[in-house]
């Protein structure tokens, strides 16, 4: 097939430093048009990272008949409206993690999406690594038995008053951020939703997000999970599962190299053992999938929108936990 021409809405720091690289190699994906609101900004960006074309707002490149799908890092209170405007245009979407500010939102972009006919998936990039699908693997086989608890952490330290991490108008937070994944990567080893949450929340005097964040996630039957994150803490990431017949461990869960093997070591009554995984770039692969799928016209994205949406409302009930001081109920949408 010939390379899809991608848009990206925003001269996104997080695209460049993770995403321009790996997609340098892509057989499918071409980096073709950058917008910002500042159309000398979305020059340069395009010089210095390869873009045919730069357009002086988001608009102009969602108006483009030769952008086959659009890729959205903009600031997470920003993804319902973009992701409507790109369905107006019939442009499939990859938008970040999380899809909205609430499940509420995430629904709402769903449903838009779906009577637009337009392909819509959230990018949760470390799904698509091999150590993940290994993982996932193991934990159907039974190799495990029945996971009754994992745990995970994820930490950074950003202190910065003009990151958009620590601005809660823009949807900045330690929870929103990075909390997704702890929930998300609980749900897949778990294999289940959960009932209900309880959580408690410690926010920046300055900024007034979210800075440290603990949740006990319950799946009914007495299985738990628990995860911490922070976005003033020392960086640090972990995810455990633990089950009847055995335990599992990711190394390096979601910031995962590109140039490095994955490893997930598993105890079982057998023995210990360290699978290694072969090297690979997790974006590259969410991408070149994204570009299958639509290229294939498919009406369900690799990652199904339905996760995106429960996945929202499990930290829609974290927080309102962490305000009520008490278990949350989890909605179902």
């Amino acid at each position: 097939m010939n390379k899809l021409r991608m848009g990206v809405l925003g001269c996104s720091r997080h695209y460049s430093l993770r995403i321009a690289a790996p997609l340098a190699s892509s057989l499918l994906v071409e980096p073709y048009g950058i917008a910002s609101r500042n159309l000398e900004a979305a020059k340069n960006y395009a010089k210095k990272w390869g873009f045919e074309k730069s357009y002086g707002s988001y608009e102009e490149l969602l108006a483009d008949p030769n952008i086959d799908f659009v890729f959205c890092p903009l600031p997470n209170n920003l993804h319902l409206e973009y992701i409507k405007k790109s369905a107006d245009a019939g442009k499939p979407i990859l938008c970040e993690k999380p899809l909205g500010m609430n499940a509420k939102e995430a629904a709402e972009a769903a449903e838009y999406c779906k009577k637009k006919g337009v392909l819509l998936m959230e990018a949760f990039m470390y799904r698509f690594h091999p150590q993940w699908i290994r993982a996932a693997e193991i934990v159907k086989s039974g190799e495990l038995g029945t996971v009754m608890t994992t745990a995970g952490i994820f930490s950074y330290d950003n202190k910065d008053p003009k990151n958009i991490r620590n601005i809660p108008e823009t949807g900045g937070g330690g929870l929103l951020d990075i909390g997704c994944y702890t929930v998300s990567s609980a749900r897949l080893l778990m294999q289940s939703e959960p009932v209900q949450v309880v959580s408690t929340i410690k926010c920046d005097p300055v900024f007034k997000t979210d800075i440290y964040s603990s949740a006990l996630l319950d799946f009914g039957d007495g299985r738990v999970s628990t995860f911490t994150v922070s976005t003033q803490l020392f960086p640090w990431q972990r995810v455990r599962a633990v089950g009847t017949g055995g335990t599992l461990a990711v190394e390096v869960p979601f910031n995962m190299y590109g140039d490095y093997p994955g490893r997930i070591h598993v105890s079982t009554g057998v023995g210990q053992r360290t699978i290694e995984t072969e090297i690979a770039d997790q974006y590259l692969l969410q991408f070149d999938a994204f570009a299958l799928a639509v290229a294939d016209k498919h009406t369900e994205a690799p990652t199904p929108i339905s996760d995106a949406i429960a996945n929202m409302a499990v930290l829609d009930a974290l927080f309102a936990s962490a305000k009520s001081g008490t278990w949350e109920r989890v909605t179902r949408y």
